[in-house]
């Protein structure tokens, strides 16, 4: 019936399932992408102790002006107030996910340092995982899909999860710090819980039909608030961390810039989360560090030095995460299946007093508000001008860096990363308006 009325509508019929796939290797692209400015950091301007923190600092700056931004672009501050009226029960819980996000940011950042990140990244990176069993435990996903649908979508998962280790093992440079790997394990296992754990309020969300864009613009305050905080409170105060981001004033542009990257890329994992669930979207998502690794093999050389075995298993674990990604790709949900991710929904109509009807008619893709949007406001053309001013008048004090790099990979990887944004940015809105 949904596909019927979208059809009259003039718009896209493309599945849900095949939407959310789109949406969430397009994430991986972005999130990969994000890694690239960071790149360009001179750490040496930086006090080493405080430098972790305060690179993390400015992505979340980034990602704060993005996270207002773009959805006032997309979607108009009109359409994200009337949105959040409707659902506010449900800014707490974008708020909790932002909160989490920012302590398992920071745990990652001991986890690297304690025991680098051959061992970090693939233990945090079972968050994958987790969310995955939250997403079958709360919201009944994989429930009624059979042998075959669990096998593609564990299998996938598990894959993943393998070649991420592979990769870190393969590229990972750093030396582990004697007396601290426990310390290191325990933080990067808390990361990766946490970070699972995050992908409740998104599926909470999107089954009660929450547009993502107005999730995010919530999210950002727990996020900011939350980093701010633990920021303030590494290097010894408001004071000190006013002038630790002052001192990083000649290359804050590009944390900034790597953050708001992160922010497009967190986007569609939001959209591939509402429409396939968290236990297939996020472990799309995460295939986020083959294209990191692009970036750093081709445009930064960071792994001609590299032996033939080391070349080996990049290969081998690029290849695995590959396909556990066309694996979970083809795990589409069948009858059985969303008959029960029609019951958690109408669990969430019932507890909340939401019309069931048009929460269905969102989750859909078929969001009323979106065929006759609120009017547009004078202030969002300030909002935008305000975030171009921004990344103006940080691009105008960076300094220099004097990095050897390759200019046709960049340009290469540049335009494999915007390819997918207008084409998934496109299917989106045929088939859902952004909704």
């Amino acid at each position: 019936m949904s596909e019927n009325l979208t059809a009259a509508r003039g718009r896209s019929t493309l599945s849900l399932h095949k939407l959310g796939v789109f949406c969430g290797l397009t994430a991986a692209v972005w999130l990969g992408t994000a890694e690239a400015p960071t790149k360009l950091v001179n750490a040496g301007l930086l006090d080493a102790a405080f430098a972790p923190f305060i690179l993390s600092m400015g992505m979340v700056m980034g990602a704060f002006v993005a996270r207002w931004t773009v959805p006032t672009l997309l979607k108009g501050t009109g359409f994200i107030f009337s949105d959040l009226r409707d659902k506010p029960h449900l800014i707490v819980w974008a708020l909790l996910a932002g909160m989490l996000w920012a302590v398992a940011n920071t745990l990652t950042i001991f986890a690297v340092r304690n025991v680098g990140l051959a061992i970090a990244f693939p233990l945090w990176n079972t968050n994958s995982l987790v969310g995955l069993f939250w997403g079958w435990l709360l919201f009944k996903e994989l429930r009624g899909s059979g042998v075959k649908g669990w096998s593609k979508v564990l299998g996938g998962a598990f894959a993943i999860v393998g070649g991420a280790a592979v990769l870190a093992y393969a590229t990972a440079s750093q030396s582990n710090a004697p007396g601290k790997a426990l310390v290191g394990i325990v933080a990067a296992l808390g990361a990766g819980v946490l970070l699972g754990t995050m992908y409740i309020p998104y599926r909470k969300a999107y089954i009660s039909g929450m547009n993502p864009l107005s999730f995010v613009t919530i999210f950002t305050f727990g996020e900011l608030g939350t980093v701010s905080i633990l920021t303030a409170i590494k290097v010894g105060g408001v004071a000190n961390l006013t002038a630790q981001l002052h001192l990083a004033r000649p290359m804050l542009f590009w944390p900034f810039l790597g953050g708001f990257c992160w922010v497009i890329g967190d986007l569609f994992q939001n959209f591939a989360a509402k429409y396939i669930g968290i236990g297939r979207g996020i472990p799309l998502s995460n295939t986020n560090q083959l294209w990191g690794l692009a970036w750093g093999a081709l445009v930064f050389a960071e792994f001609s030095g590299l032996s033939t075995s080391a070349k080996a298993l990049i290969l081998t674990g690029s290849l695995v995460m590959i396909a556990g990604a066309v694996s979970i790709s083809m795990a589409d949900p069948g009858a059985s299946e969303l008959v029960n991710w029609k019951q958690a929904r109408d669990r969430e109509c019932e507890r909340y007093g939401l019309d069931a009807a048009k929460v269905a008619a969102v989750v859909a893709g078929d969001d009323p508000l979106a065929e006759h949007p609120p009017v547009r406001h004078w202030w969002e053309a300030v909002v935008m001008i305000v975030a171009v001013g921004i990344f103006v008048w940080l691009g105008l004090g960076t300094v220099s860096q004097h990095l050897s790099l390759s200019m046709p990979w960049m340009i290469v990887l540049i335009i494999g990363t915007i390819l997918p944004l207008g084409l998934c940015g496109t299917l989106l809105w045929r088939r859902t308006r952004f909704s």
